[in-house]
Order: structure tokens, then sequence, then C-alpha cells
């Protein structure tokens, strides 16, 4: 079974990214959906999302962020038939060992957003870096590594797009969130933008495919 928030995230998230792609896009999704919802163990799903990217080579930008939506799915849908302690076995251990290079820190955000959606609060920016990541916190100094140029630039959600797109550009080619960093900031500057809000965010975009993209996804958890 699909999540109804992780199946309204695929769907608008291949409109952005076909409405932005001057390539122009097959329609992939009975695909994904197919591979969400199968009777099937995690590793046989992501070796079918793999397929599916191999099958449609144009959406390839998608691949990783589409993982952190198959692992998503998994906590809140499949998970429910395992058993409850599910997450500390050692298969699971093994899964999460042949992952570790698989996904993107969009999945921290998501997670962080139905927290949000469970405890009925605003997802802010800085309540994210800190009481959710606990970046300050000496334990999760990885964390602050990773995040780095998010929290040394958290007053861009005060400032034009115009602004973010310019240090979007100068993050380090090598930083976990250099990709994410724009529609991140996007997301958190206007979480309810209008039609002509996400216009805006897509003039200012760094990649507008796969800016929209993501930005649709988290607003599909909102």
């Amino acid at each position: 079974m699909t999540d109804p928030k992780v199946s309204k995230a695929i769907t608008a998230a291949l409109q952005a990214f076909n409405h932005y792609n001057s390539e122009g896009q097959e329609a992939a999704k009975p695909d994904f959906e197919a591979v969400f919802s199968a009777e099937a163990d995690f590793m046989t799903k992501v070796d079918l999302l793999d397929k599916v990217f191999d099958d449609h080579p144009q959406l390839e930008e998608l691949r990783e962020p589409f993982f952190d939506l198959l692992m998503i799915n998994f906590f809140s849908e499949d998970v429910k038939k395992l058993e409850d302690d599910y997450l500390e076995t050692p298969e699971w251990e093994d899964i999460e060992e042949q992952t570790l290079d698989r996904g993107t820190e969009l999945l921290n955000l998501l997670l962080y957003l139905n927290e949000c959606d469970d405890e009925d609060i605003e997802p802010e920016l800085e309540d994210y870096l800190k009481e959710f990541l606990l970046v300050d916190e000496d334990e999760f100094q990885d964390e602050h590594r990773i995040y780095e140029p998010i929290i040394a630039n958290q007053i861009l959600v005060e400032s034009p797009l115009s602004e973010v797109k310019k240090v979007a550009d100068s993050v380090a080619a090598d930083s976990e969130v250099k990709e994410l960093f724009y529609p991140i900031m996007a997301f958190f500057q206007n979480t309810t933008p209008t039609t002509s809000d996400k216009q805006e965010i897509a003039d200012n975009a760094v990649n507008q495919p796969f800016d929209m993209a993501v930005l649709e996804i988290l607003l599909s958890f909102k």
C-alpha cells in the first residue's frame, strides 16, 4: 500500500519535473505506484524502483529523492505488517548498511514534516535544525557538519529568492545539501505558496525541474 502523502508527492514531483523539463517525459506514474504498493520486502522494492529509473533515464535526477519517498512509505505503511521491533532487528540493520549511500537529506525533512503534522505545529527552519536535528548538541555534530551551509544562512528565509539562488550557487559542490539548498530554503520561506509564488520560486531556481519537484514533495507533506 502507498501512503496517501507519498502518492501525492510522487504525482506532484513528476508533474513539476516534467513541466520544467524542456525534453518532456513519459508518464511513469503507474510504474512508480506499482513499486510503492508492491507486496515485497524493502530491498526488492529498491531494485524495482531502480529499474523504473533505468527505464526512464530522463527522470534520473529524481532517483535518490524517490528513494527517500520509498523509505518514508516503508516507515508509514510497510512496517505495519512487520513485528513491532522490526526497526531494531539485525535484518533492518543489514538493510541500513546496504543503503548507506542511498537517498538524500530530504528524508530527514520529510520525517520532520510528518512530526509537525502529528503535533499540529507549523514547520520552521530553526525548529527543524535545533529541535529535530539537534545540530547544537555535541553528540549530533555530524548533522551540524552536513547542514552547515543552511545553518550559516538561516537569514535567507527572510531574503529575496534571488539571494537564495546566489548563495545556493556558492555552496561547495561536495556538500550533502548542495542540490537541496534552494528548494529547502524556498519551502521554509513560504510553506503555503500560491501559483504565482511557485512561479517566482521557479524563476529563481538553480535547477528548475529538480528544485520544483523537491518543493512539490515537501508541500505534499505539509
